[in-house]
């Protein structure tokens, strides 16, 4: 199995307790540059709340977070922005009487040096910095094909648009470190297939994706390592090949709320 190793990205001895409740117990995991990693796990084995401790949201018990090597101090998400560090979430925050515009300029501000309410309300200050932070936006919209969307409100787009709409928002903040909370969480097959193609691009570019996704296609084709949790604690960590026999996962996950009717777990090439 893969061992920790120094990452762009690392969580130490992680712990998270809500009242009685054990969310997170020791965990340690490096995230290694320009990878696809992969967070899978039942539900209620503490996926999202790593990702709330990652981004600030959500303060450790214990354990700390490094990036690029440097421990960091306790930060709130808006800071950790700047930083490198962007997410989505499994339910989608967007501002849906805003255009779509607009929501994705909200993700690129923190590259800018005018506030983001002088740019949304065309203050006279904007100038430059609204040109520069419009063209990230649309740069970011095109990437995920919503350009023509640019003008409509969010609320009006389908359900998947809605999704490309958060996605482009965390890249037009330029990240280091991008993390998707099952970002293909209600896509069609179609839609899935499309995202795939998105974060396979993302990583292409250079950047470190981490996905908790309980999509077993889209975690086992594309990601490089994959992470397992169980009631908190990390039992596996590997290369999708690894982890799809390893029987403590096929115990604790694959083999319960996501077996395959078959009752195995399929290999990529049998997708």
């Amino acid at each position: 199995m893969t061992s920790a190793a120094p990452g762009i990205l690392e969580v130490r001895g992680i712990s998270r307790r809500f009242g009685g409740l054990r969310a997170l117990e020791d965990v340690t995991i490096a995230f290694r540059p320009q990878t696809i990693h992969g967070i899978i796990g039942p539900n209620g084995a503490g996926k999202t709340t790593l990702f709330n401790i990652i981004t600030g949201q959500t303060r450790p018990d214990e354990g700390e977070i490094l990036l690029d090597g440097t421990t960091l101090p306790p930060l709130r998400p808006h800071q950790l922005v700047p930083l490198g560090v962007a997410r989505t979430f499994q339910n989608i925050r967007l501002f849906n009487e805003m255009d779509v515009l607009d929501n994705v300029l909200i993700g690129q501000h923190v590259h800018t040096a005018t506030p983001v309410l002088s740019i949304l309300l065309h203050g006279r200050k904007a100038g430059q910095s609204e040109r520069a932070g419009r063209a990230e936006a649309m740069k970011a919209l095109r990437f995920v094909g919503l350009e023509t969307k640019s003008g409509e409100k969010v609320k009006n787009l389908p359900y998947g648009q809605r999704r490309l709409v958060e996605f482009a928002r965390a890249l037009a903040a330029r990240p280091k470190v991008l993390l998707l909370d099952e970002p293909a969480a209600g896509m069609t097959p179609t839609e899935k297939a499309n995202l795939l193609r998105l974060v396979l691009a993302v990583h292409q570019e250079g950047h470190s994706v981490i996905l908790i996704e309980h999509d077993m296609k889209v975690v086992m084709n594309i990601c490089q390592t994959i992470t397992v949790l169980d009631h908190g604690r990390r039992i596996a960590e590997g290369k999708p090949e690894e982890i799809r026999t390893h029987p403590d996962v096929v115990a604790a996950y694959l083999g319960k709320s996501a077996e395959p009717r078959d009752g195995k777990v399929p290999r990529p090439e049998e997708r």
